[in-house]
């Protein structure tokens, strides 16, 4: 039950919105302890609680290859499907960056082409650093 889709979700490009993640990546987010203790039962309000914790973003890490918390929330925004306006506020957030970031990727999952040129061309000059983990468990600042 915790790993379906919401009943009244709509599809994204013809398909399971959580498709857009590839099947191996989306079996090791489920099995991974970040996703089932604190993603479990969240809902639009509660990953933004979620996403203002958020240190860095990224992939996947390690030697067993565990999926980071960034993309743990993108497949719970993804699973859930937040109402646009919500996933604007995202984008529009200036205090935390990786609030901004979570809601960008989201939207260019999901969102059409307008949309996408619309919020995310503004992110353009925003010019701060992320920190982004790799696969050795490195943090890089972009």
């Amino acid at each position: 039950m915790a790993n379906r889709t919401v009943k009244d979700a709509h599809s994204v490009k013809g398909t399971n919105p959580q498709y857009l993640v590839e099947k191996i990546i989306r079996t090791r987010i489920y099995e991974c302890r970040y996703w089932k203790e604190e993603c479990f039962a969240l809902t639009a309000a509660l990953i933004v609680d979620k996403a203002m914790e958020l240190k860095y973003v990224g992939g996947v890490f390690g030697g067993n290859i565990k999926p980071v918390p960034f993309l743990c929330l993108l497949l719970k925004m993804l699973q859930i499907q937040p109402e646009k306006d919500i996933v604007v506020e995202f984008i529009k957030n200036e205090d935390f960056k990786y609030v901004r970031a979570l809601g960008a990727i989201y939207m260019r999952l999901t969102g059409t082409s307008i949309d996408c040129y619309k919020y995310l061309e503004p992110l353009y000059y925003d010019y701060r650093k992320l920190k982004r983990i790799d696969r050795n468990g490195g943090k890089f600042v972009y």
